[in-house]
This record gives structure tokens, C-alpha cells and sequence, in this order.
């Protein structure tokens, strides 16, 4: 007894110091804390009268079942140190919400443990833990929407401005851990993620948002980790995500899937990605599918991205950048979107290893419509090898109206970097290592206008034909590299559409041949060392 009077001391004076007069604790309402009876009415009970007074709705240790609660304006939850907020495993403790903004999520998000609309100055903080006990909702078909319906999220905010969630943890989600639409001035810092308990196993979802900190957290899920969305008109734009710990089965860091409105400045640093503690997926891979995915596929534009001091242990695919045309709609009558755009991306100080799989990193348009203006610098990844003579020689499709994904195609062409459809491309002190030999080429340029390569630093094998191959490449050049490793010819140039190429001062002693020139192009070489 002394110890609670002694912990309702601390929290009201805590309150106080911070310029809040009025404290509700849950348990006042009615909330009985045993996990057992439904608190949901105790608890909205305490939200609804936090609205009117202001304050903090407190909730204290125990356990605490509950289905929809709707935060209002200048509600501020806090939920302590051994209190366990379970989602009810029960539908239809749930309410159904539909915002009056229209998203591609409207036919299937409807239910979650937190929502709001509209609110402004809202938070969730505290050490406690959100537990939305996912496994419970089963999927029953692999069809859309239906599949994604009747799972519901743990926090749903809409149209929000002013929102604060901190230090909580939140794990076992039945879809999207949780989703922040057409958010503005959001701080999400120092949470901690699990979520293991379901298809579609999010640790976030940014979308639509503008003026965003994300900061010190760590995340483990199944599906997508840190991740950057615009499934309306609203663009996503002046982010700051940094300081945290991502391991996902599928994608780590994403913008994408869905990119209607888009991405517009970006900045991502001081992450490590590093393999799941689950080592068993529901979806994906062990270690992940990507490290790095920059998808724009629906209309929108990204422009803006810079991207730095990322650690990937683990993926697939380290990076992955793509423009297409898949131009989904998000309701019946809109006009289909036309092709997006996709400009001005930094990625630098990226150090990738132990990478799953021989498919390679891409950097990719479409036909007349580019990537433009994408810079890598301070690149080190190391490839498992393993690519065969045939791999070299396959055609890469277009999928214009795929999704998404990095791992596609299968394995590509070339070991490192497949570049296509793309202008201004710079690389700079880049270095492409293999475990385990390989007879693609670490490099093709298929399609470019302006390519400069400064510094790389690239592993090769005799069973391959070339380092680098270039192909239909206009204003090109490879300087100041260096091939780690023998190898039969440096560049290959092929194709009816190339011009101004030069490959100049490079060290090129494990080198049999500079270039293998298949084309009508004269191409200058001067100052390399052999």
C-alpha cells in the first residue's frame, strides 16, 4: 500500500513539474487490471474526460484487455513500467473507423487498438507494453482486400498534428504495427517493436506524413521495417529518421510499395540493419529481403533523398532503387496515374555483408522515363559470387506494372550494380567484393546518359568476360579504379547507341585487356597503369 501511495506521489508531481494540473488514472474509471474483463469502456472513459480537463490519462501496472480506443485533442497516455495493454482477440470489440480522407488503405483498415482523426496534441508514452495478440486473426484467403480485412492495427492516427509516441513497446500486431496518415510535426523516439504474430507485420508506417523525427528505436518484424508510404495524393515529405536498430524478414528500410503522392526530403542515417531473432518467417526471408528499397511506382515523385552511415548485416539485396509504372488507383474513378519521378537520391557510407543471395543490386527506370540523379558514395558490400556464364546473358523484362520487389528479376546479370534507364549517374570510392568466384561482370550500364565512376574498387574472376560492361551508355567515364583481382577484360562496350566514353588513370595490372570495344563508338583511354 505505501508503495503505490508512493508511485501516485511521483506521477502527480511528475505532472505537475511538467504543466499538466489534471491526472486520470484508469483505474478510477473502473479499469479492474486483471487481462481478464474488457476495459475498453473504463479506459475511453478516462480518454473522454482527459479531453475535456486535459492532462494524462495514467494507465498503472496490471493487465489491461481492450478493443477500440479513440484518442481526442490534448490527450496525453501514459502507460507505466509492468502495465500490459492486450488487445482483445474479439472483432467485434472493435470499432469500424473510415476517415474522411479517402487512401488505398480504405478498403481494408478499419479496426485498430488506438485511432484518431483530426486530433491534435496527442502522444503515447511511458515504459509499459502494447500487446495486440495478432495470431488470434487468422487469414482465411490470399485474395485483396479481403485478406488484409478484420486484423486490427495497434495505433491508427489520421489527419493528426502534434503527435508524440515514446519510450512504449509495441509487439504482436494481427496487420501494420502502426500507421501515421497525413500526420503533421510527428516524433516517434525510443520505441521498441516485435512483431512476429502475423502476415503483414509492419514496424511502421509512415505515410502521407509531413515534418517527421524518428529516432532511437528498434524494431524486429516480419514484414516491412522503417517504412516510408504514400497511399493518397499526400506526399511524405521533410523526414528525419536516425539512431535506430532495424531487422526485418522482408524490406529493413523502404519508401514504397505504394507511392501515389511520393517522397520529398528524406534524410536516413545512422542505422544498422541486422538479421531477424525470429529465424522463422511467415513471409520473406530469415535474413531479410532488403536492406535499402527505393520504389516509385504509382505516379508520385521521390526527390530529395539523402541516405547515410547504414550498417547492413544480412538481405538479399543491400540496395534497391526503381522506378515503374505500376499506377495503381485508390478508388474506382480516379485517373490512372501517370509514370512518376524519381531524382536527386545520396546513398554514402554504406557498408553491406554476408549477403543471402547472387542477385545483385539495381538501379532501374523504364523506357523514356529515367532515373535521374542518383550519387553512391562510400559503398563496400560484400557479394556471396556463385553467378554462372548463363546468368551473364540473361534478358532482364521490363515489368513496368510489377510490384516492387528486389528480388524480381532473380539473379541478374551482373554480381554488383545493374543499372538501366537511368541519367547522371555518379559512383564514387565504391568497392564490389566476392566470397566465392563469380562469371558475371560486377557492373552494367544499360540505357544511360552520364555515368561517372570514380574510385572503384572491384573484385572479377577469369570465368568472367569483363569487369564492366557498358552498354548503349552515352557520356561515360571509369577513372582513378582498380581491379582487386585477375580478371580477362576491363570494360566491354556494345551496342548502336553510345558515345563520349572514356576510361582513363585507372590501375589495371590484374588486367589482360582495357577494352573490348563491340561498338562503332571511338573510346578514349589514356594514363591507365597495367
Amino acid at each position: 500500500m505505501k508503495i503505490k501511495k508512493l508511485f501516485t506521489i511521483i506521477l502527480i508531481t511528475s505532472t505537475l513539474i511538467s504543466g499538466q494540473s489534471v491526472y486520470h488514472n484508469i483505474k478510477d474509471y473502473g479499469a479492474v487490471g486483471d487481462g481478464v474483463k474488457l476495459e475498453t469502456s473504463a479506459i475511453q472513459s478516462a480518454i473522454d474526460n482527459c479531453a475535456i480537463n486535459g492532462g494524462t490519462v495514467l494507465i498503472p501496472p496490471g493487465k489491461y484487455l481492450t478493443g477500440s480506443l479513440e484518442l481526442k485533442s490534448n490527450v496525453d497516455i501514459y502507460i507505466s513500467i509492468g502495465a500490459l495493454l492486450l488487445g482483445s482477440t474479439d472483432i467485434s470489440d472493435y470499432k469500424e473507423f473510415v476517415p474522411q480522407m479517402k487512401s488505398y488503405n480504405d478498403a481494408f483498415l478499419k479496426h485498430s487498438i488506438f485511432y484518431a482523426e483530426k486530433a491534435e496534441n496527442i502522444s503515447i508514452r511511458g515504459k509499459g507494453v502494447i500487446d495486440g495478440q495478432g495470431s488470434a486473426f487468422k487469414v482465411t484467403t490470399r485474395e485483396k482486400p479481403e485478406r488484409y480485412k478484420n486484423r486490427p492495427y495497434v495505433i491508427r492516427f489520421v489527419e493528426c498534428k502534434n503527435v508524440r509516441i515514446e519510450d512504449v513497446t509495441m509487439q504482436n500486431s494481427a496487420m501494420w504495427m502502426q500507421q501515421y496518415l497525413a500526420c503533421e510535426d510527428l516524433i516517434i523516439k525510443g520505441i521498441r517493436v516485435y512483431n512476429h504474430a502475423n502476415q503483414n507485420n509492419d514496424m511502421m508506417d509512415i505515410d502521407g506524413c509531413k515534418n517527421v523525427i524518428i529516432s532511437d528505436c528498434i524494431g524486429d518484424t516480419d514484414d516491412d521495417g522503417i517504412t516510408l508510404k504514400s497511399t493518397s495524393f499526400r506526399i511524405t515529405e521533410n523526414v528525419v529518421i536516425t539512431n535506430s536498430v532495424v531487422s526485418s524478414h522482408c524490406n529493413a528500410i523502404k519508401l514504397g510499395t505504394e507511392s501515389h503522392g511520393g517522397f520529398r526530403n528524406i534524410s536516413i542515417s545512422n542505422i544498422v540493419v541486422k538479421p531477424s531473432a525470429d529465424t522463422e518467417p511467415i513471409f520473406g526471408h530469415p535474413k531479410g529481403i532488403s536492406g535499402i528499397t527505393l520504389g516509385m511506382v504509382d505516379g508520385g515523385i521521390i526527390e530529395g533523398v539523402s541516405i547515410s552511415n547504414v550498417r547492413i548485416e544480412g538481405t538479399h539485396v543491400p540496395i534497391y532503387m526503381r522506378l515503374g509504372n505500376r499506377a495503381r488507383k485508390f478508388f474506382d474513378d480516379q485517373p490512372a496515374p501517370g509514370v512518376g519521378i524519381f531524382k536527386d537520391v545520396m546513398i554514402s557510407n554504406i557498408m553491406a555483408t554476408d549477403v543471402q543471395s547472387s542477385i545483385g543490386c539495381s538501379i532501374t527506370g523504364i523506357p523514356n522515363h529515367y532515373v535521374h540523379n542518383v550519387s553512391l558514395s562510400n559503398i563496400s558490400i560484400e557479394f556471396p559470387g556463385g553467378g554462372l556464364v548463363e546468368d551473364e546473358k540473361k534478358i532482364v523484362p521490363e515489368f513496368e506494372g510489377h510490384y516492387p520487389e528486389s528480388t524480381k528479376w532473380g539473379t541478374l546479370p551482373s554480381f554488383g550494380f545493374f543499372i538501366r534507364h537511368a541519367k547522371n549517374i555518379n559512383l564514387n570510392n565504391v568497392e564490389l567484393r566476392l566470397k566465392n568466384p563469380d562469371s558475371r561482370p560486377a557492373i552494367i550500364v544499360d540505357n544511360v546518359k552520364g555515368i561517372k565512376i570514380t574510385g572503384l574498387k572491384v573484385d572479377s574472376d577469369l570465368s568472367a568476360a569483363n569487369v564492366i560492361t557498358f552498354r548503349n551508355v552515352s557520356d561515360g567515364i571509369i577513372q582513378s579504379s582498380s581491379v582487386l583481382t585477375n580478371a580477362n577484360t576491363f570494360v566491354e562496350v556494345e551496342g548502336n547507341q553510345n558515345k563520349n566514353i572514356a576510361i582513363v588513370n585507372n590501375v589495371l595490372m590484374n588486367v589482360k585487356k582495357v577494352i573490348n570495344n563491340k561498338s562503332k563508338t571511338k573510346i578514349k583511354e589514356a594514363g591507365n597503369i597495367r
